[in-house]
């Protein structure tokens, strides 16, 4: 393996990694909190969150994979699957399976109020850290980068806060 292609190699499994985990968090606390927000009880939000890790995980593992075959197929123009796009892939599903866990484990160790808190300020806490050590491992300002990425994320989360809180005073 060149030097090229082991640098190929890491960008893939990079940018599946930061991808997984940045999106895990933000959907599963987006969701969780939303459901939370509408007084569901807290085996409801436990069951929601399983099933969105899962179907989430396996989906973004597929993505990656066809996406990966595809552009790999688009540049070479040949019709291949290969080790980056397998490990991509693989990447990118553990990394949504285990972030996943991050919003969801309080729902389970703790009341719904202190466990939306709880979810809420790890997934915010956590985004900061993939932002954070993203950027200083290749070099880049760890805190702007981590910021941004705690910001962004954050909007999203703040979303299906309100969304859910919208939506249950209307049902």
């Amino acid at each position: 393996m060149g030097l090229k292609s082991s640098r190929q190699t890491r960008s893939v499994l990079t940018r599946n990694f930061i991808f997984g985990v940045e999106d895990s968090l933000v959907s599963t606390v987006g969701l969780l909190a939303g459901v939370a927000v509408a007084d569901v009880p807290r085996a409801t939000i436990l069951l929601t969150g399983g099933v969105l890790i899962a179907v989430e995980g396996l989906s973004m593992g597929v993505g990656s994979l066809l996406s990966e075959e595809f552009t790999e197929e688009y540049v070479d123009r040949v019709a291949k699957t290969d080790r980056r796009s397998v490990g991509g892939a693989t990447i990118m599903l553990l990394s949504y399976l285990l972030a996943g866990f991050v919003p969801l484990l309080p729902y389970a160790l703790l009341e719904r109020e202190p466990a939306f808190v709880t979810s809420v300020a790890a997934s915010c806490v956590a985004l900061f850290l993939l932002g954070f050590f993203g950027a200083r491992r290749f070099g880049a300002r760890g805190y702007r980068t981590g910021l941004r990425m705690l910001l962004l994320g954050g909007g999203a989360i703040l979303v299906g806060i309100l969304v859910g809180r919208m939506l249950h005073t209307r049902l």
